[in-house]
C-alpha cells in the first residue's frame, strides 16, 4: 500500500478567514491564561476552535453555508476525482464531517459522476456497498468517516482519499483498510 500526501496553499481570502478566527482564539487563550482557576468552557471553546479552524482548511463553506470563499482543497479534490474518475478507477472518499461530503455530492452531481453514499443515517449499508463494489459505472463513494471505518468490504475500489484527517490516526487506517479486504485484486 501506497499512502501519499497531498498538500495545497489556500488562497489570500481563505487564508485571511482562516488567519482571523486563529486569532480570535488566540485572544481567547490570553483571556483564560489570565483567569484563577479552571473554567470548563474554556476548554470547549478551545476544542471549539480548533474545529473551526479544521473546517475552514476543508472548505469555508462549512462555517458560512452562503460564504463564496474558493477552498483549494475542494478544488485539488476536484481534479483528483476527475483524473481518477476518468482513467477507470473508483474511489472512497471519507469525511469526519457530513457536510463536506453534501459539498462533494453536490459537486458530483454537477459534473455528472455516479457516486454512492453512505454516512449514519444510511439504512440499507449493505445495498450501497453492493451497488458500488458490482456497477462499473460507479466511481465514487462517499462515506462519513465514523459510519465507514468499519464493517464494509470494498474491495472494488483502487483508490482512498480521506479528505479531512481524523483525530486518531488509527480510524484512518481502518477506513483506509475497506479496500484491502480478501477479494481485491488490485493494487490500493
Amino acid at each position: 500500500r501506497e499512502d501519499i500526501a497531498m498538500f495545497c496553499s489556500m488562497d489570500s481570502v481563505q487564508s485571511e478567514l482562516y488567519n482571523q478566527l486563529l486569532a480570535e482564539g488566540r485572544m481567547y487563550l490570553q483571556e483564560l491564561a489570565g483567569e484563577k482557576g479552571r473554567n470548563p468552557k474554556g476548554n470547549m471553546q478551545i476544542l471549539t476552535t480548533l474545529l473551526r479552524l479544521r473546517q475552514i482548511c476543508c472548505h469555508p463553506q462549512l462555517l458560512e453555508n452562503d460564504s463564496e470563499t474558493p477552498s483549494a482543497k475542494f478544488e485539488l479534490l476536484q481534479e483528483l476525482l476527475l483524473e481518477h474518475v476518468d482513467s477507470g478507477h473508483k474511489v472512497l472518499l471519507f469525511s469526519q464531517f457530513t457536510s463536506m461530503l453534501k459539498l462533494v455530492q453536490n459537486y458530483l452531481e454537477s459534473a455528472n459522476i455516479s457516486y454512492c453514499y453512505l454516512d449514519g443515517a444510511t439504512r440499507n449499508r449493505q445495498d450501497v456497498v453492493d451497488e458500488f463494489n458490482n456497477n462499473p459505472e460507479i466511481g465514487v463513494f462517499l462515506l462519513s468517516l465514523k459510519a465507514g471505518g468499519t464493517g464494509l468490504n470494498l474491495t472494488s475500489a483502487d483508490t482512498v482519499i480521506i479528505y479531512d484527517p481524523w483525530w486518531n490516526p488509527a480510524a484512518e487506517l481502518q477506513a483506509a483498510d475497506r479496500s484491502h479486504r480478501i477479494g481485491q485484486t488490485r493494487p490500493v
